[in-house]
């Protein structure tokens, strides 16, 4: 399996949404020339917060996924689900918002329901 490596600059695109009472700031880098998302970005609280950490260390992980070429399907159906069907936690929330608007584009709208 090998790894989509992005370049050095590429387009970003930033939003922020809210989960668990938090608001958290995504950005999302694309491969040029593709409209696929191939880095992820996650902001929340202090530096050196619990929340922060986990949701770096997040983002690591969905990035290095996504550029393995793992699909947001598979990893929406492998991150844990409230009885509802929605997601649990913020990375859920997040691949659920890009499988349904793929990005900025449809989300944009959330920079304001923080």
């Amino acid at each position: 399996m090998n790894r989509n490596r992005l370049p050095s600059r590429r387009a970003h695109e930033v939003f922020k949404f809210g989960h668990w009472g938090l608001s958290y700031i995504v950005g999302l880098g694309r491969a040029p020339g593709s409209a696929d998302v191939s880095e992820v970005f996650i902001n929340c609280g202090k530096s050196g917060e619990q929340a922060q950490t986990l949701a770096r260390d997040s983002a690591v992980l969905l990035s290095l996924a996504l550029q393995y070429g793992v699909p947001i399907e598979d990893m929406r159906h492998a991150i844990t689900r409230n009885p509802d069907g929605s997601a649990s936690g913020p990375i859920g929330a997040l691949l659920d918002m890009l499988a349904e608007g793929d990005g900025l584009s449809e989300n944009i709208g959330l920079e304001n329901s923080i």
